[in-house]
């Protein structure tokens, strides 16, 4: 099993002035600039990691599984469907591999818990044989929740399966709220959007503002000091809701109880999680798995703190801000940088 590490997309880690020494050739471009203050964006990547899938399938199928998923996804192969619930519980996983064949020759207890438990997770049945109890095998997956068959007895169900895969990573809560945020935010500054994908984006480590501004290469006094001014609510509301609605789409899963959501999402302990959710939607945190969803706690965010404020974020700059003195008429942060660029090429 192997990580592809050629999948890489740039990030932004900073933005910094230009001062002290400089080159030659730098001197020359800053004399063509006609700002004299110079913004540069770097750029860095970061590796996309591969999703992880739980697996029940034979020995025989297990080799071929590994060489189809390499550079997509790896693979996790258990033996009961136990260990497959404990690595959906630790979110070791984000879908799930069952083997028709396994599922009939090791009598694999139902599934139908599994889908039962964690109906966010995908569930997939694989179709390596023909045997004469595949058919039956196949309808009593069908039955049990098992949302997606592969054919893989020719070349075009490998592809599919890689597929599969790849699409139900693409459709994360994660994402849906992004995709709706930009369009919400559309004309909005570049810098002001890189705040919302940090948001979203940052693992769930990232729990605090601190930690958050050094993500986004920007003090944290001097973050929260811009949404001050801009009469805009902390950035400390903006996260506290994004860590909810991922909550929320974890409490989606049955399977998961409160204390291994709140271990999940790295809070101190599951009254620290219920203090949390109290003191931010009023509730207790078994009340808000009832009342909210992933999508439903979203848009309540979005609401709240988007839309009633959309104006000033159309026209807000949290990472970059030209100088005072450069007056009303100062370039943008994109137009700086835009500038940078073409003297570079």
């Amino acid at each position: 099993m192997s990580v592809n590490n050629s999948r890489r997309f740039p990030i932004y880690t900073t933005i910094v002035p230009r001062t002290g020494e400089r080159s030659a050739s730098e001197r020359t471009a800053s004399e063509r600039t006609p700002s004299s203050v110079q913004t540069v964006l770097h750029k860095s990547t970061r590796v996309v990691a591969p999703e992880s899938v739980t697996t029940l399938l034979s020995p025989g199928e297990r080799a071929r599984v590994d060489a189809a998923g390499e550079g997509c996804f790896v693979t996790l192969h258990r033996e009961s469907v136990d260990e497959v619930l404990n690595d959906l519980r630790q979110r070791r996983a984000s879908a799930v591999l069952v083997s028709v064949s396994h599922y009939v020759s090791q009598q694999t207890p139902p599934v139908a818990r599994l889908v039962r438990e964690f109906p966010r997770v995908p569930a997939l049945a694989l179709l390596t044989g023909s045997e004469a109890y595949s058919s039956q095998a196949v309808l009593s997956l069908g039955q049990q929740g098992v949302r997606a068959l592969v054919d893989v007895r020719d070349a075009r169900g490998w592809r599919e399966l890689r597929r599969l895969i790849t699409e139900e990573r693409a459709e994360t809560v994660e994402r849906m709220a992004l995709t709706q945020l930009h369009a919400d935010l559309s004309g909005a500054h570049e810098d002001c959007l890189r705040f919302f994908d940090a948001l979203f984006m940052s693992p769930v480590s990232v729990c605090t503002v601190r930690q958050l501004a050094r993500r986004l290469g920007v003090l944290p006094s001097t973050l929260m000091s811009r949404f001050f001014r801009a009469e805009l609510p902390a950035p400390k509301s903006y996260l506290a809701m994004a860590r909810l609605v991922r909550a929320a789409r974890l409490f989606e899963n049955p399977g998961l109880s409160v204390a291994q959501v709140s271990t999940q999402l790295e809070y101190s302990s599951p009254q620290s999680f219920s203090r949390h959710v109290h003191t931010i939607l009023q509730c207790t945190a078994v009340a808000f798995r009832h009342r909210y969803d992933g999508a439903v706690m979203f848009e309540h965010m979005r609401q709240v703190l988007v839309l009633q404020h959309r104006a000033a974020l159309l026209d807000f700059h949290p990472l970059v801000v030209a100088p005072a003195w450069m007056g009303r008429d100062a370039p943008s942060c994109s137009a700086l940088v835009t500038n940078t660029r073409d003297q570079r090429s």
